[in-house]
């Protein structure tokens, strides 16, 4: 498909399709942070025994559960998205994340039922990792798709200020709750006001994912695959797949670093603020959530800095600052008292996360042909993400308590390091996008 194809969507459908795309993706991501946002609270319900740190860490290895399900779900959801469509496999992670939500918020604690508790969280992560591990690859597929070539790195950015969004409106939720209900009654119950709320804008973005267009892209693919046999289309798909080996292997190695040092300043910050820094649980979310918003709003500055300077300078610059940089940072806010000194701090770690975190998507996406890109995309991008990224919270924790919490800092250095390395040596895809030969 030539990028006149690309474009044939008229530009009022193409924003409608990327604003579309882009609410269920904020609503995915919310209910996946909200156990992130709101563990403080709700830990020592399932997790009754030892100190805080002791069942942070225990909530910490489910979270860390919850992405040992994304490469499963990449697998099979990305598929799905490549055989039946973006659209469609959109619209099934929406329902499997909803269920996961209102699992949670239903689910009693250890007081109640024992060790069912911890159990059936575990599997209702599992459920959500099944669910968000096919939403990044079929998001970022379909919002590269929709794009036009021109603006391709400032769109797709989209999908990253969403699934900050989505972040925000966690914490945004917790703050909320703070300001109304006292410490015992969150611990209690109010933490659980945040999943069946979860559960509840997933419906909603259910409905409005249902009315998306398909991309021009798949449609081509559709009609091509209508006239094939199915059997030599099926094998047509993994033999796609194991065609690109660098492509995969480039993209765990951008991932990598960008996706450890992600979930480092923002998932966890709000932890390591409260329990190494020393600031209150109110004063950590605010902090945490300030820096988000800066966070949030660099997304399309450093997309549309792609679509004019290329997508390796960006990616670079990331790689060599977070190298350079990851440890000073993690080192100062560890003795760090001012709030206001906090957000400085963090959220300059975070605008040198935005060169990466802005364009992962795309650069992704702009790697794989269309019939293996949703697969391409996901399967590659959820190992590395589960490995580095989903461990995060719990190699820091571990750390700390074996009283050496500052190897993570080094860790994270290191991360972004080997990641610098293959943004030196890959192509830019911004000029070399495999969308433009669909």
């Amino acid at each position: 498909m030539t990028d006149t194809t690309v474009n044939a969507l008229p530009p009022i459908k193409r924003i409608g399709s990327i604003i579309g795309g882009s609410v269920g993706n904020l609503v995915e991501w919310y209910d996946w942070f909200i156990y992130a946002s709101f563990s403080l609270y709700f830990a020592k319900a399932f997790f009754p025994k030892g100190d805080q740190t002791a069942q942070l860490l225990s909530a910490a290895a489910v979270f860390a559960v919850g992405f040992l399900m994304r490469p499963v779900g990449a697998w099979i959801m990305g598929s799905y998205a490549d055989r039946i469509g973006r659209k469609a496999a959109l619209t099934l992670s929406m329902l499997m994340m909803c269920a996961g939500s209102m699992i949670i918020a239903l689910t009693p604690g250890f007081a109640t039922i024992g060790v069912a508790a911890p159990i059936i969280l575990v599997l209702a992560r599992l459920l959500q990792g099944l669910s968000v591990g096919g939403e990044y690859g079929a998001s970022a597929t379909y919002m590269s798709e929709v794009s036009s070539k021109t603006h391709r790195g400032f769109w797709t950015s989209w999908q990253y200020v969403t699934m900050i969004f989505g972040q925000l409106m966690a914490l945004a939720t917790l703050m909320l709750l703070q300001s109304v209900l006292p410490v015992a009654a969150l611990e209690a119950w109010g933490w659980r006001i945040a999943f069946a709320l979860g559960g509840v804008l997933a419906v909603v973005a259910f409905y409005l994912r249902s009315g998306l267009v398909e991309t021009p892209a798949f449609l081509k693919l559709q009609a091509e695959a209508a006239a094939a046999d199915p059997a030599t289309a099926k094998a047509g798909r993994l033999a796609g797949l194991l065609a690109h080996p660098r492509e995969a292997l480039m993209v765990i190695g951008m991932t990598m670093g960008g996706s450890l040092a992600y979930y480092a300043f923002t998932t966890y910050m709000q932890k390591f603020l409260h329990n190494t820094s020393g600031f209150s649980k109110e004063a950590a979310t605010t902090i945490s959530a300030a820096s988000l918003v800066v966070f949030m709003v660099l997304q399309p500055v450093s997309g549309w800095m792609s679509d004019k300077l290329g997508r390796k300078p960006m990616l670079i610059t990331f790689g060599v600052l977070g190298t350079a940089l990851s440890v000073p940072i993690f080192t100062q806010l560890s003795h760090t008292t001012d709030a206001f000194s906090a957000f400085l701090l963090v959220s300059c770690a975070l605008a040198i996360l935005s060169a990466y975190s802005a364009i992962s998507a795309v650069v992704k996406a702009e790697l794989f042909p269309a019939h293996v890109r949703a697969l391409g995309v996901a399967l590659p991008y959820a190992l590395a993400n589960s490995i580095f990224g989903g461990t995060a919270e719990y190699v820091a924790l571990w750390l700390k308590q074996d009283g050496k919490e500052s190897w993570f800092y080094f860790y994270v250095s290191a991360c972004i390091a080997v990641s610098l390395l293959v943004y030196l040596t890959m192509p830019d895809t911004r000029d070399k996008t495999r969308i433009l030969e669909d």
